[in-house]
């Protein structure tokens, strides 16, 4: 990790950093020294700095979006809006939509969970009417199996969701604080919560903001061959870790991938151009940089929050 014009620049294994806290929040320092091959002072360190720099905000605690059975899509399109860098301000409200990113030619990514499918098309139509973005390509993401066999296990007491609710700001925070705060002990805190990990019901990750360093976040859209299957496409796409952060297929959309490119230079994103381009699964490509992006609190965030009936119960 170096520092240039003010912001950082970050290297390959800051991004490795970033996917791991992306993936499970709560990782240790001491886990984390061991998958990167660092110390862990090195690894406090590294992340105290993306923390400084505005990369990563806070790390969060959330109902998981297979627990609550959520309908997430992407919307993307060019936005005909005079002023697309404060189409943020009005996008916020909507409820649903989590994130969207900006991108060269006024091309929009709109990130939503739903609560059920009937509510795509109102949110299609909020989109073209307050985003213009007149013709949106729409991609439902396929849900994640929750590690569960019963309803019965499946369900989030009110104790759970108070301690997702502590963990809300800072999901990173020790067990004996969460305790403490809640007035349970830490054991019992450990056995919620691993509990729910455990079973798929809690979602621990971070938000992140790559556009406060220097380097390049493109969005490739990849179109797929015919009857290319999708085990063999991730199989390629592993190979571009950790330049390749993540993708998204669609269920609606078989032959079409969304993926986040991490480079520290153009000519690095043009090497991983021409390599894509002559992959055997791929027809073609079509990279866009990203040039911000906004995070945004969700109904989802409404539900972990303890209402007056449970506060009393448990003081009482």
């Amino acid at each position: 990790m170096t520092r240039k014009m003010g912001a950082i620049t970050v290297d390959k294994t800051d991004v490795i950093l970033t996917v791991l806290l992306l993936d499970n929040s709560r990782i240790s320092y001491r886990e984390l020294a061991e998958k990167l091959g660092l110390s862990v002072n090195a690894v406090h360190k590294r992340i105290q700095s993306l923390i400084d720099s505005g990369i990563i905000r806070r790390f969060t605690a959330k109902i998981s979006l297979s627990a609550l059975k959520v309908v997430s899509v992407v919307v993307y399109g060019k936005s005909e809006a005079d002023s697309v860098g404060t189409l943020h301000e009005v996008l916020s409200s909507h409820g649903s939509i989590r994130w969207v990113a900006l991108a060269g030619g006024n091309y929009l990514y709109i990130l939503a969970h739903l609560r059920s499918i009937s509510e795509l098309e109102p949110l299609i139509d909020y989109i073209k009417k307050e985003a213009k973005v007149t013709s949106p390509t729409v991609g439902i993401i396929p849900p994640t199996p929750i590690n569960v066999s019963t309803s019965a296990e499946a369900t989030l007491y009110p104790l759970d969701r108070e301690i997702i609710y502590s963990l809300r700001d800072n999901s990173r925070k020790a067990l004996t604080d969460i305790a403490e705060e809640l007035g349970v002990s830490a054991k019992t805190v450990r056995r919620r919560l691993s509990g729910m990990i455990n079973k798929g019901l809690i979602e621990l990750s971070m938000e992140w903001y790559p556009d406060a360093s220097n380097d390049i976040m493109t969005v490739v859209h990849i179109r797929l061959k015919p009857a290319v299957e999708k085990n063999a496409v991730s199989n390629v796409l592993k190979t571009y870790f950790p330049n390749m952060i993540f993708y998204w297929s669609f269920s609606n959309l078989p032959n079409e991938l969304l993926s986040v490119f991490w480079t520290n230079t153009m000519k690095e994103l043009r090497d991983i151009q021409q390599r894509l381009v002559s992959e055997e699964t791929v027809e073609s490509i079509m990279p866009n940089i990203l040039y911000t992006g906004y995070i945004f609190d969700t109904w989802r965030d409404e539900l972990i929050r303890p209402t007056r009936s449970e506060t009393k119960n448990k003081k009482s």
